[in-house]
């Protein structure tokens, strides 16, 4: 498990870090979402310990990970642009990583790499921008490394392999007990594998939560409503979180079970109405906005 106490890192006037605490449980996919410059890559780079803070502390396993070999051994990081040796190939990566991680698994690397249809041999500055998205995710789980740290991984990769990157993930967690942590400016990415997520704002952490909970626990209501009294009874007898309208047709997020929401809107009994599924990017929104936040700005 990893451990984030009220972490707070600047540089010069800038705030990039401020007061975050968090709790990432192993084997589980933890999505961090947030903006450029929302301090994604700051916090990742933190986790990983390559910055340290400058109050706070982070605890991976009990123990602190900047300035620690053993904890780091742990951790690998993939950062939003890795770094490549400018003449090297897949082979030499791989001796790389070996000398740090003795855990690597050259055989699965190598098989890996065949599946992708990855060449061993090909020098990494002749790889596109998606290739070498793929070889740092190929890199990163032959590590067998407890916590992956992937900063905008799926960036750059076509439909095909964010697919066969996360049934990747899935299949490690599954096996081994793999804990990526995600961090990504687009919700829709990691909508359909992150099972916690922490939306990322100006360096702090707005929410953090289970998904599942959040989309048990809040729907989306259209109905078509003329009679003003009965709207008021739909105010009033509906936790509602945002509402909107165009003419008669209206649209509510409200908080509840869905057994209860259905029962009372049959009770009212409008011309029209349907529950709706919520995407996790109209969940973010709706609980944001409750906070005072424009998340329409913040993310897409």
């Amino acid at each position: 498990m990893i451990e984030i106490k009220e972490l707070n890192k600047s540089f010069d006037s800038i705030k990039a870090i401020d007061n975050i605490s968090a709790r990432i449980e192993e084997g589980h996919v933890f999505g961090l979402i947030g903006t450029n410059g929302a301090g994604k890559s700051t916090f990742m780079r933190m986790l990983s310990g390559v910055l340290k803070p400058d109050s706070g502390e982070i605890l991976v396993d009990g123990d602190a990970v900047y300035d620690a070999p053993d904890v780091k051994k742990k951790i690998f990081y993939i950062s939003d642009s890795q770094y490549f040796f400018k003449s090297g190939t897949p082979k030499d990566m791989m001796k790389l990583y070996q000398s740090y991680y003795p855990g690597f698994d050259e055989a699965k690397f190598v098989g890996l790499m065949e599946k992708f249809g990855l060449s061993m041999s090909r020098k990494t500055n002749t790889f596109s921008k998606g290739m070498k998205k793929q070889l740092s995710v190929l890199c990163g789980i032959c590590t067998n490394t407890k916590y992956l740290l992937c900063d905008e991984t799926f960036d750059g990769l076509d439909p095909v392999m964010r697919q066969a990157v996360k049934a990747l993930f899935v299949k490690e967690i599954e096996e081994r007990g793999l804990t990526p942590i995600i961090a990504s400016h687009n919700l829709r990415e990691l909508e359909d594998i992150c099972e916690y997520v922490g939306l990322l704002h100006r360096g702090g952490i707005l929410l953090a939560k289970d998904i599942d909970d959040m989309k048990l626990n809040i729907h989306k209501i259209q109905c078509v409503v003329k009679e003003e009294e009965l709207l008021e009874k739909i105010k009033s007898g509906l936790d509602i979180v945002t509402m909107d309208n165009r003419g008669a047709l209206y649209t509510f997020t409200v908080r509840g079970k869905r057994v209860e929401v259905d029962d009372f809107m049959q009770e009212c009994n409008p011309i029209f109405y349907e529950l709706l599924p919520l995407s996790l990017e109209e969940i973010f929104i709706s609980e944001t906005e409750v906070k005072g936040y424009d998340i329409k700005k913040l993310i897409f």
